[in-house]
């Protein structure tokens, strides 16, 4: 049996390799062992099986851009350790694979290298739009024995420095396909909604962004909202959080995918703990502060609200405001960077679902940042073409 192993190094990355895994399974004329080392985060529970040390990290992965902060919180809760642990692991067992396919940034690629077999990077972090690879990235994709990266301008600039890259269409837009419709109860209602993400930091940034519709649902009527509640997080959790700030929990549940139900004025919340998109789906606008889930949305033509972490330095989680300045310039037009005030923000959004031409510009840019279907399946095919390769050599 060939054997592949995933390294990723991020929760919307493992995602990622999750989905790009469920292509492989689906095109493979024989049977694949698939193994996945998640750097950060949770792996997932799909086709990938986990393997290899881990650990939760008090950043969740965020540590870019000089966060002194979250890297020394990092540093005393064991990186280093793990770290050291990681590598052993990649050089004591990498001979039982055919090929290594690194999923999210440089760091992933120079961690999968100590597996000692040919590489694929799957670069999910970079972009023209927002920061390209620099000189010294560029010297560890060389080394890759395929690149694939999100969009096709970064491609081309990569080609144009050396680094034979291809962009065949972006997995971020594949990773809602399947999901099932919202339960009957649900149905017909038109919700907005909210993603908190999936690092510690989801709790806090729920119960600011419920309050936003709690001040929408005073100026529209009804505001109802659906909280995206991650897999890896509790919603007991979100439910005690959003009870102390006011919210009013209704104890009839139906349906496994609903945590909770909740009021508050004219605003109604359900906590959901479905498939992100079923959430999608069933969403008009999207009011989050996440990372690769503000993508998906934007890939399904909606159009994604965040608050701009830039207008309250005292209160924003570190990294925050460089993460949102960041995913502004990927997204372009698709995003808009409200007040944090849940007053303003929720007079800016209201203004904004009255304003259709604007919505849809915002639909558009979505679809046309995210990029084309297809690369699930290309990057699923290179890897069945590397590992024939390295196991007739072998």
């Amino acid at each position: 049996m060939r054997r592949i192993l995933f390294v990723s190094n991020g929760h919307g990355e493992n995602a990622i390799a999750e989905r790009i895994a469920r292509e492989l399974r689906a095109i493979a004329r024989v049977p694949f062992g698939l193994d996945h080392l998640a750097l950060v985060g949770e792996p997932s529970n799909g086709v990938l099986a986990t393997v290899g040390p881990r650990r939760t990290l008090p950043s969740g992965g965020l540590v870019a851009m000089g966060n002194v902060r979250a890297l020394t919180r990092d540093l005393r809760a064991g990186f280093m350790g793990l770290f050291a642990s990681q590598i052993r692991f990649l050089r004591r067992e990498g001979a039982r694979y055919d090929c290594v396919v690194a999923v999210g940034d440089v760091y992933a690629l120079v961690l999968a290298r100590f597996a000692r077999r040919p590489v694929i990077f799957v670069g999910t972090a970079k972009s023209v739009y927002v920061a390209p690879y620099g000189p010294l990235e560029r010297r560890f994709l060389r080394g890759a024995a395929r690149v694939f990266v999100r969009d096709a301008a970064t491609a081309e600039r990569l080609r144009a420095q050396g680094v034979a890259a291809a962009a065949p269409g972006n997995t971020i837009v594949e990773l809602a396909d399947g999901a099932p419709p919202l339960p009957e109860e649900l149905a017909g209602n038109s919700f907005i909604g909210i993603l908190p993400g999936s690092r510690a930091s989801a709790y806090l940034d729920a119960v600011r962004l419920c309050g936003v519709i709690r001040a929408l649902g005073e100026r529209v009527t009804p505001a109802n909202a659906l909280l995206s509640i991650a897999p890896s997080l509790g919603p007991e959790r979100f439910a005690a959080a959003l009870a102390e700030d006011g919210w009013i929990l209704e104890p009839a549940v139906s349906s496994d995918a609903i945590a909770f139900r909740a009021r508050a004025g004219g605003a109604t919340l359900i906590g959901w703990r479905g498939p992100l998109g079923t959430l999608l789906a069933a969403s008009r606008l999207i009011l989050g502060q996440a990372g690769t889930a503000n993508e998906q949305a934007a890939a399904a033509g909606l159009p994604v609200v965040a608050l701009d972490a830039g207008q309250r330095p005292a209160a924003r989680a570190p990294g925050d405001e460089w993460y949102r300045m960041r995913q502004r310039r990927l997204l372009g037009d698709a995003l808009a960077l409200v007040p944090p005030s849940p007053g303003l923000a929720a007079a800016a959004i209201a203004e904004l679902l009255a304003d259709s031409v604007r919505l849809e510009r915002m639909r558009v840019a979505g679809r046309e940042r995210m990029g084309p279907r297809g690369g699930s399946r290309a990057i699923a095919n290179a890897i069945v073409e590397l590992a024939c390769a390295a196991e007739a050599q072998a």
